[in-house]
């Protein structure tokens, strides 16, 4: 019998890849949480994103998943140019092989080590959102809030992860803030 699954904590999830590992730190009731603190966590992480399969959550995964995450945060709130080491470092250990399927030309991840695989395609996901669109990589505009997301909108306004929590609560001081004048 296997043991139950604890369901996942965090706020906003099903971001690409590399925005969800950012999501793995959020704020609540203002206090910083951070799923990543454990093995638990990390296999909770896998299994939200469909790697629990392939990938073990064990210490030396976790591991390199912090560092792709430290790398990517560093990307995405400063300088590529200062962060490009860290994700290099991360890159540095997988790489892509071309293939021909059935379906047509195909490409497979390869890792040295099976434990550099979660870190290396959440660096990997998050040079395809600068490739794909990097002004839609956005944090919410939130001042509480400490999450990411990518902006899928039609017109690429979105400023929030989630309208009902954070647009909702910007709309709620707006709101505060104008009748307060009266």
């Amino acid at each position: 019998m296997s043991e139950p699954r604890m369901s996942d904590p965090r706020p906003h999830t099903g971001e690409p890849l590399a925005l969800d590992l950012l999501n793995t730190r959020w704020m609540q009731d203002g206090a910083p949480q951070d799923l990543l603190t454990d093995t638990d966590g990390l296999a909770l992480w896998l299994a939200a994103n469909g790697l629990d399969g392939t990938f073990a959550a064990d210490a030396t995964t976790l591991r390199h998943l912090l560092q792709a995450r430290d790398g990517v945060k560093a990307a995405v709130d400063g300088s590529p140019k200062d962060a490009a080491p860290l994700v290099d470092a991360v890159l540095a250990h997988g790489r892509i092989r071309a293939t021909l399927t059935a379906e047509g030309p195909g490409e497979l991840p390869e890792f040295p080590s099976p434990a550099w695989g979660p870190a290396w395609l959440a660096a990997r996901n998050y040079l395809t959102l600068l490739t794909t669109a990097p002004d839609r990589i956005r944090a919410c505009a939130h001042e509480a809030c400490v999450l990411y997301f990518f902006d899928t909108s039609r017109n690429g306004t979105r400023r929030w992860h989630s309208m009902a929590t954070c647009g909702n609560r910007a709309k709620a001081s707006r709101h505060y803030a104008r009748n307060k004048e009266d």
